[in-house]
């Protein structure tokens, strides 16, 4: 029989995570570029060993959609032991939350009824999942106007397309990575990209290019750009047309995009096409972002009927013209529009 030695340390098992350690918990992750704080804390979960609905209770939280919520606020004594255990300062931890530079009107909101025409809480490319040393989800995938990827061009998915499930990571109770689905366990980088067309792209980027909190707070007629977004499905007409646009899927809201920006409707640059040059060079630059959230407001307000932004009565111009003008001012991944239509 093997003596026991009296000095030996004795080791004892701790029920929860949190007593295990006195200091900082033993896996620390940095944050990623634009990363979800409900995604750094999935990641931060399984880099310690503890599947993501046993990690609300280290963090003192009830199960449900505990990190989701936290992406909109974060308490602060979550944030105190969070910034304790991790050495990760208060103010990163804020900057991964969705509460200082979009528009709460724009996020998608925390429901899913279940319905494939409506909308779940985040959005994903596959290919951005696929290229990351470690996969993880984006801040401005939460935003009901975000369509495309922003480094792919691609469209962005909402469900498994295995199982048509939401992305609930934070209903994980396996120790496996988020990209997996939490429902079948299908890998989410092996997702096939859905088709948007380069006008729809455009548009897409157009729109997220001015629609950051700072801009529509700044702007005199950004409250009004963020109601008629929101009425985007009125504008577009068709099945959709009375509804929010935070409460559709990402299909459904890629069908509203793709009606209002049809390439058969955009002007073509060219000799003959005097007023389609005209138009353009009467449009600011990008980097006037109020000038541009007021044509985006009268142009939206015009598909679907309704009076302009400015008291100055003067037609707003269409939204082929628009995303003509931005197409040719700025080019982008997966934006760029056939030569026939921007001109050479």
């Amino acid at each position: 029989m093997t003596a026991v030695d009296p000095h030996a340390p004795v080791i004892s098992i701790r029920e929860r995570y949190r007593d295990m350690v006195s200091d900082r918990w033993p896996g620390i992750i940095a944050p990623k570029p634009d990363e979800l704080l409900s995604s750094w804390l999935h990641r931060l979960a399984y880099a310690n060993g503890v599947a993501p609905r046993a990690f609300a209770r280290v963090l003192g939280l009830n199960p449900g959609m505990w990190s989701a919520a936290l992406d909109l606020r974060l308490p602060a004594d979550v944030a105190n032991l969070l910034s304790a255990n991790t050495g990760i300062a208060h103010n990163q931890l804020a900057a991964m939350t969705l509460s200082h530079d979009l528009p709460q009107e724009l996020l998608l909101p925390l429901r899913n009824n279940g319905r494939q025409w409506s909308s779940t809480w985040l959005q994903f490319c596959s290919r951005c999942l696929a290229e990351d040393a470690q996969p993880y989800f984006r801040r401005r995938w939460r935003l009901a106007t975000r369509l495309s990827c922003i480094e792919h061009g691609c469209r962005l998915r909402d469900r498994c397309p295995s199982c048509l499930g939401c992305i609930a990571v934070f209903d994980q109770a396996e120790l496996v990575p988020q990209h997996y689905c939490v429902a079948c366990g299908y890998d989410l980088r092996r997702a096939p990209v859905p088709y948007l067309s380069p006008a729809s792209r455009t548009l897409d980027r157009c729109i997220d290019s001015f629609c950051s909190l700072e801009a529509t707070a700044h702007a005199p007629f950004g409250p009004l750009l963020v109601r008629r977004l929101l009425s985007m499905p009125s504008a577009a007409g068709g099945y959709y047309s009375t509804m929010m646009l935070t409460s559709l899927s990402t299909s459904a809201r890629t069908y509203c995009a793709e009606h209002l920006s049809r390439p058969s409707e955009w002007p073509v640059d060219d000799k003959n096409d005097r007023k389609a040059r005209r138009l353009w060079r009467l449009v600011p630059p990008t980097s006037d972002h109020c000038a541009w959230i007021e044509l985006l407001a009268n142009a939206l307000g015009r598909k679907a009927g309704l009076p302009g932004a400015s008291e100055v009565k003067k037609p707003g111009k269409k939204i082929p013209y628009l995303l003509g003008a931005y197409a040719r001012m700025s080019p982008g991944p997966g934006c760029r529009l056939p030569p026939e239509l921007i001109g050479t």
